[in-house]
């Protein structure tokens, strides 16, 4: 009965260190979800008064009539999410710049002022807007463009031969009407043909009809001469 007294005060006093571990284990957990709770809230405030202050400056802004565009400081990416939303409730368009995610900030431009791609383009090059520069360049872009146009339309056209080509070698091959009759015979005695004009008959009703009663005649004077010399006729 000793041993079996002893072995359970042994086990006794090994069970109750788990349990006080639990319990701390479970104050440790209460004491930080209580601190994530603190920060929660904490950053919540920080919101809301990040906010009021944007909201603030927006209306400032919006308020100055001679400033068509406003950059801001550089922000985080929760803070430059809350001030495009203010932006846009309050009307205006608003944009990112800047590659770094540490020097990235927003800048606001009122609707009448809405940036054009080039001066966008410029913003994210990390370049001042200068419309004065810009309308330089799209001039020069308009001048490179109709120079380009011009020599592709001097490009398409085949190289033809200078303008007094013709009469310049006029007297060795004649004239165009010339040439063209000359390839028209040259034409015809290859192939046998025959012009038209040269196959009109030009003769008169009264010649055609005596030529064609003379042929008669004499083919009326074969026939009887023919006859003559048949069976009853004399041997040759």
């Amino acid at each position: 009965m000793a041993e079996l007294d002893l072995l359970g005060s042994i086990l006794s006093s090994m069970e109750r260190p788990p349990a006080a571990a639990d319990g701390e284990t479970r104050r440790r957990a209460r004491e930080q979800a209580a601190r994530v709770k603190k920060l929660q809230e904490q950053e919540k405030r920080q919101k809301v008064e990040f906010r009021k202050r944007m909201e603030q400056e927006v209306s400032q802004f919006i308020q100055a009539s001679g400033e068509p565009r406003r950059r801001f400081q550089p922000m985080n990416k929760i803070e430059r999410s809350i001030l495009h939303d203010v932006a846009e409730v309050a009307g205006l368009t608003s944009f990112s710049f800047g590659d770094d995610e540490d020097s990235r900030y927003v800048m606001v431009f009122k609707k009448e002022f809405a940036p054009s791609d080039e001066e966008l383009d410029a913003y994210r090059r990390g370049e001042e807007w200068d419309p004065a520069l810009a309308e330089e360049r799209r001039r020069l872009r308009e001048l490179a463009a109709q120079q380009e146009e011009a020599e592709l339309e001097r490009g398409a056209a085949p190289p033809g031969p200078p303008n007094d080509y013709k009469d310049k070698y006029r007297h060795l091959i004649g004239s165009d009407a010339a040439k063209a009759a000359a390839r028209t015979m040259e034409a015809n005695k290859a192939y046998g043909c025959v012009p038209v004009a040269n196959k009109r008959d030009t003769r008169s009703i009264e010649e055609a009809m005596n030529e064609i009663r003379a042929k008669k005649r004499l083919r009326q004077a074969e026939d009887e001469g023919g006859a003559g010399g048949g069976p009853g006729g004399p041997s040759v």
